[in-house]
């Protein structure tokens, strides 16, 4: 049995109304009943008015969390790259992993015209994709979405954010469910119980989550019945045994369906604390009608002040005011209510701060985001604009960090990160000057009230700063950077305009091999240019322009055709027959030449498959990029191609050249031997005209050396290049790979290549590249030259 205590606010009134037994009457009665249940009634009203902006607001904190997270994706370097060269494969396998590490299970890549082109669904969803083209159609107008919608009858938070590069080629949107824990959150927050339902137009509303058990869910679902969905209070729910009250947020309608959020109080629970006391007073209405009047007067009091002021707080806390401190200091029930209220507090207030610092503020480096630098941005702008000044930024992406963290590893790379961070920080001048983080390796400084002379000025001081040595954990490494530049109002009148053209001016620097760049128009012009020739070659693939050419490769000492190089050209509906020298360098550079590659391993095996039902084997060299090295997922490609088409991997000897493979020689080394474990030859090419290191070389799986052409074109009269001919060769024997020549342009030196041991050899003289369909009639009609006296 529990011990009386005097600690307990129900034992307290109990022994008031005792002592005030005989002074009690029914008036009193009546007046202290309806004034405890209109008390609690206005309470829970606004405990539902409470409710509905903490989770409204914990809605907009998870679509601003949502928002950051895909944000960082489209800016991500190399999901833009995957997208530059089409891999859809690389594109679906960002938006997972990078959906799972945020909590969106649904992730999708939109194309400029609001069409799905990536999805991490495995089957068509016709409400997402409608959602997901009119969320995009939105954001057109303000850069970034987000909205609550309707998908296969659940509520999803939904938000859509541009990529550019830099200009805006798609869009990437990212689904959050609105799901148990996201109620039990709010539940947790505001000991409301959370119901999120749904219906079809025409229907009955059905329960999607609840915190109500499920039953409890379904009697709540069937009294709400057919009601339209609105915003409004609910006065009076039965659901069991107990009377709730309730408030409806309407949270999505559209052409298929609404959803709403029912907030309900337990008006039976706040009710309960005060039945005693009316049963106590059901006895005692006859008695005393002014003693009566003072008692209950004084237990109201002491009972509804309290309330109040923790009413009062709770509506500070719905406006976003958690200073407001709790001082309610009693050891009763609501003392412990009071308690509880200030734990809520300090914790939103905790976990809003958190928010705040995770949006605003880079946490590797401690310093300022790409939110908060865009914020700087615009209020320096608009400092600028009322004083009729200008300000400028400037944006720097690091030299060879990609290779120092593939070599060093990530956590070197973090710790580099930080250092460059710190060294920006010294070399800021005024307390003005803000440096920021934008992810990755670049790096932003703000310039506020600064002209186009003195931008210049800090921007190569700054570069000069970053090409001196970082020293960390016994390790020296040389970074340097590219800078670009660009200012209010010479180059833009909004914040955005200006991060796009200082973006533009950086991408510059770099490939142009400039320390510091301004944003020039022109940069825009060329950006459209590549943009375009972009496009051609997507479009060439799909419509088949593309051809391939063979050239023989022939074995010196009996004349037989042992191989071919596969070459391509474009046959392009305007300008004829293009060679490759116009085109591969930028299919190189904007990561089209995967396709490419895959395109001419797949045309290989045609060919090797075809020549094979005609009685000739060869076999089909083709070259691969830096880009191709880099690419872990190629050996699963060729292994694919190869199955299809039925042909064996030692039909292929795939090239590649020295400077290729010094890129990035880890990965590099990775992917030629996972091809060389398949069965493929491998060769280097131009071998000769790099600068690798023969100690590197002699660990790769390779077979072949390919002698550049031009050592070989001239050695008959170049008694240098003879020399180099020749000692190439017994290198190359001497490391036990076959030696192949190329560029042999006569006879003479098909002979003297001959006497010198070399294996192979192709060049104009035997034949040059010709259409595939050509090659069967060519290896017909060859005849090798007579062997030399």
């Amino acid at each position: 049995m529990r011990m009386f205590s005097f600690k307990s606010l129900e034992s307290r009134i109990v022994v008031l109304f005792i002592v005030l037994l005989l002074l009690l009457q029914l008036a009193g009665f009546v007046v202290i009943r309806s004034a405890i249940e209109n008390n609690a009634r206005a309470a829970i009203r606004n405990e539902l008015m409470v409710g509905e902006r903490v989770f409204l607001r914990l809605l907009d904190q998870n679509a601003q969390k949502l928002t950051q997270g895909a944000r960082l994706l489209a800016s991500d370097y190399g999901f833009r790259a995957a997208i530059g060269s089409d891999d859809s494969e690389t594109i679906i396998s960002v938006l997972g992993n990078h959906g799972a590490r945020i909590g969106a299970t649904v992730a999708l890549w939109l194309d400029t015209a609001g069409q799905i082109k990536a999805s991490t669904l495995h089957e068509e969803v016709p409400d997402l994709a409608r959602n997901a083209a009119a969320l995009v159609q939105q954001a057109q107008a303000g850069g970034n979405a987000a909205d609550t919608v309707l998908i296969n009858h659940h509520l999803f938070q939904i938000v859509a954010v541009p990529v550019k590069a830099p200009v805006t080629i798609g869009w990437v949107v990212m689904g959050f469910p609105i799901d148990s824990g996201l109620v039990a959150d709010m539940k947790a927050l505001s000991a409301l119980h959370v119901s999120i339902m749904v219906r079809s137009d025409g229907g009955n509303w059905k329960a999607d989550v609840s915190t109500m058990p499920a039953d409890g869910a379904g009697m709540l679902a069937a009294q709400l019945g057919g009601q339209p969905a609105a915003d409004k209070f609910l006065p009076q729910l039965q659901v069991g045994d107990n009377d709730y009250s309730g408030r409806m947020v309407l949270l999505a309608h559209d052409g298929g369906g609404s959803a709403a959020a029912v907030l309900q109080r337990s008006i039976s629970e706040a009710i309960a604390p005060y039945q005693q006391l009316q049963l106590v007073l059901l006895f005692i209405t006859g008695i005393g009608v002014l003693i009566a009047i003072v008692g209950s007067t004084y237990t109201v009091k002491r009972i509804t002040s309290p309330l109040r002021q923790l009413t009062d707080i709770a509506k500070r806390l719905g406006d976003g005011d958690y200073a407001a401190h709790i001082r309610i200091k009693r050891e009763d029930e609501i003392g412990k209510l009071a308690r509880a209220f200030e734990s809520m507090r300090v914790g939103i207030s905790n976990r809003q701060a958190e928010i705040l610092r995770l949006v605003y503020w880079d946490p590797l480096t401690d310093l300022p985001n790409r939110v908060q630098f865009a914020d700087m941005l615009k209020a320096a702008i608009s400092e600028a604009r009322a004083s009729g000044g200008s300000c400028f930024i400037l944006m720097l992406d690091l030299h060879r960090f990609q290779q120092v963290n593939d070599v060093l590893g990530h956590g070197f790379g973090d710790l580099l990160l930080r250092e460059v961070g710190q060294r920006l920080q010294q070399q800021l001048r005024r307390e003005t000057d803000k440096v920021a983080r934008l992810g990755g390796d670049e790096f932003a400084i703000l310039l506020p009230n600064i002209d186009l002379a003195g931008a210049r000025r800090e921007a190569k001081r700054i570069s000069e700063s970053m090409e001196l040595p970082i020293q960390l954990e016994e390790q020296t490494v040389d970074l340097g950077a590219g800078i670009g530049v660009a200012g209010f109002p010479l180059h833009g009148d909004n914040a955005d305009i200006l991060m796009s053209r200082v973006e533009v001016a950086m991408y510059g620097a770099k490939s142009m091999g400039h320390e510091v760049l301004v944003y020039d128009a022109a940069f825009d012009r060329s950006s459209q240019e590549s943009l375009s020739l972009l496009s051609e070659l997507r479009r060439a693939l799909d419509r088949d322009e593309f051809r391939l050419y063979a050239q023989p490769k022939l074995h010196l000492a009996t004349g037989r055709v042992v191989g071919i190089e596969a070459l391509v050209r474009w046959q392009h509906p305007e300008r004829n027959l293009i060679f490759p020298d116009s085109f591969i360098s930028f299919a190189e550079s904007t990561g089209f030449i995967r396709l490419l590659t895959c395109w001419m391993l797949e045309q290989g095996a045609i060919l090797c498959k075809n020549l094979l039902a005609e009685g000739i084997a060869l076999k089909i060299s083709v070259n691969l990029s830096t880009r191709d090295l880099l690419d872990q997922d190629l050996p699963v490609k060729f292994a694919e191609i190869l199955s299809r088409h039925g042909v064996g991997a030692a039909s292929f000897c795939l090239e590649i050249t020295e400077s290729a493979i010094m890129g990035d020689p880890v990965r590099a080394q990775t992917t030629l031997e996972r091809l060389c474990e398949m069965g493929a030859d491998l060769s280097i090419d131009d071998f000769g005209t790099g600068y690798s290191s023969l100690a590197y070389l002699k660990r790769l799986p390779v077979h072949e050396l390919k002698i550049d052409k031009s050592f070989v074109m001239n050695m008959e009269s170049d008694l240098d290049d003879a020399k180099i001919v020749r000692s190439t060769i017994d290198l190359g024997h001497n490391m036990g790979l076959r030696v192949v020549a190329e560029g042999v342009e006569n006879e003479a030196i098909w002979h003297l290549l001959a006497q010198m041991g070399c294996d192979q050899a192709q060049g104009y003289f035997m034949g040059k590249p010709m259409p595939v369909d050509a090659l069967p009639a060519w290896i017909q009609a060859w005849q090798a030259p007579a062997k030399a006296a």
